[in-house]
């Protein structure tokens, strides 16, 4: 028997999906910020690049000025001309400032001919940076001392400056991207909620195009009203059609069970003559049941009415047995007699009759046993048994098992079943027999 556990609908977890709106916005708030962030580092690294040549530029015109200050004075003075400069002159007969200088600047003894930054602390634990230039000769050496401390505060300022530029720039672009998101959105909002406001029904839906602006927004409302045109024909073509074969199967149908009444109503009929005319009457009320549950499978509508599943599935197992033709196979029903499903009985049997079919189907020897218990129904067989193949795809409309064979059918069976039971909130499962065979389980309570 063909068959497997019908896997309940699982929600497929994806990545996290943020709507358009969030992603106008943080994409408003990236740009606004890397945007500053870059102005912000372009404007400190050049106002660095300008002052450091600006300060070496001034304190290698200074060496050379306090140089010609020393040629010019023969020796005896030498001058920075700028402020913040202090400039220093050793010579070798000057031991006291030789010592001085490894007292009170013991790194810059070591200093090559250039421009270094020095930076610290003093001995009041105040910090300090400057730039000290170097031009050593035979003759002398000569030291100017560039204080930064001013640049350096400047430099804080700035920083701080550019900090609250790109907090304040940041927040503008929060502020704006939220405000276009809300402008860019809200027809795109007002498309999904008129969507959302139209539940189906028997009435056309109301046209959506004439209520937008036409620009992207009016173009997917022209279209979405001539998919919702197209789609409202197809279904009104597939109620039409479903209602006219309901309509001329019943009356060929009706004309067999007046036919079939009238028959049976007549005395001493031959036992055989009287068994097929119990198989026609058989046929054509399960032919009725099942054109009334497609016709309600095809509107998506529940049928009104209650059904006793032990009786139904007494009368069905009375129909298959009358259609066993010798093969050596027992139809037995046991369990609880007054289970009571909210549902028709050409539903019930349309479901429960698919399931013993395959059953008897199947099984060429031994026992179909349905078991009735507590909210559910049990079809247990002796065939051959469930593949994986098998049980991957049994549900699949058109599919038929591996052990199916040259047998009648088109493999529709167990979808009809599987639609029934989402039309009415059952749960159809089917699963390997303890030792053969399988065990099909039809719940009528949520489990």
């Amino acid at each position: 028997m063909p068959e497997a556990a019908l896997p309940e609908p699982v929600r497929k977890r994806g990545r996290y999906r943020r709507r358009l709106r969030s992603r106008i916005i943080v994409s408003f708030v990236l740009l606004g910020f890397c945007l500053t962030a870059l102005f912000a580092f372009a404007t400190n690294w050049a106002r660095q690049r300008v002052e450091n040549q600006l300060v070496e530029d001034v304190m290698n015109r200074n060496l050379d000025a306090s140089w010609q200050s020393y040629a010019r004075s023969g020796g005896a003075d030498v001058m920075a001309p700028v402020q913040q400069m202090r400039a220093f002159l050793i010579r070798p007969d000057m031991p006291d400032r030789l010592d001085s200088l490894r007292r009170d600047f013991p790194e810059w003894e070591r200093l090559q001919d250039g421009i270094h930054n020095i930076s610290g602390e003093d001995a009041d634990g105040k910090p300090f940076s400057y730039k000290v230039g170097v031009r050593k000769t035979p003759d002398a050496w000569f030291f100017i001392a560039y204080d930064m401390s001013q640049a350096i505060r400047g430099e804080q300022q700035l920083k701080r400056a550019l900090f609250f530029s790109v907090i304040v720039f940041s927040l503008l672009s929060l502020v704006l991207g939220w405000w276009s998101a809300s402008r860019v959105m809200r027809p795109v909002s007002d498309l999904a909620a008129r969507l959302r406001a139209y539940r189906g029904g028997n009435k056309h839906p109301e046209p959506l195009a004439p209520r937008f602006p036409d620009d992207e927004v009016g173009q997917l409302a022209e279209a979405l009203d001539d998919y919702s045109s197209r789609l409202t024909e197809v279904v009104q073509r597939d109620r039409e059609f479903n209602a006219d074969v309901s309509h001329e199967l019943r009356t060929p149908l009706a004309v067999i069970r007046g036919a079939t009444e009238l028959l049976l109503a007549r005395p001493g009929l031959d036992e055989k003559v009287l068994q097929r005319l119990q198989r026609i009457q058989r046929a054509e009320q399960q032919c009725t049941d099942l054109i009334g549950s497609l016709l309600l499978l095809s509107r998506n509508e529940r049928g009104q009415g209650s059904s006793n599943v032990a009786r139904v599935g007494e009368q069905l197992l009375e129909s298959h047995r009358a259609q066993l033709g010798g093969k050596p196979l027992e139809l037995e029903l046991e369990g609880e007699r007054d289970l009571v499903v909210d549902a028709p009985e050409a539903a019930l049997s349309v479901a429960l009759g698919n399931l013993i079919g395959n059953a008897v189907k199947y099984s060429q020897e031994g026992r179909v046993l349905v078991r009735v218990g507590t909210g559910a129904v049990e079809v247990i067989d002796t065939g051959p048994g469930l593949s994986e193949k098998d049980a991957a795809s049994l549900f699949q409309r058109g599919y038929r098992g591996t052990h199916a064979g040259y047998s009648q059918g088109g493999g529709i069976g167990l979808s009809i079943v599987s639609r029934l039971c989402t039309l009415y909130g059952w749960q159809v499962s089917i699963r390997p027999g303890a030792e053969r065979g399988v065990i099909a389980t039809l719940t009528f309570t949520p489990g």
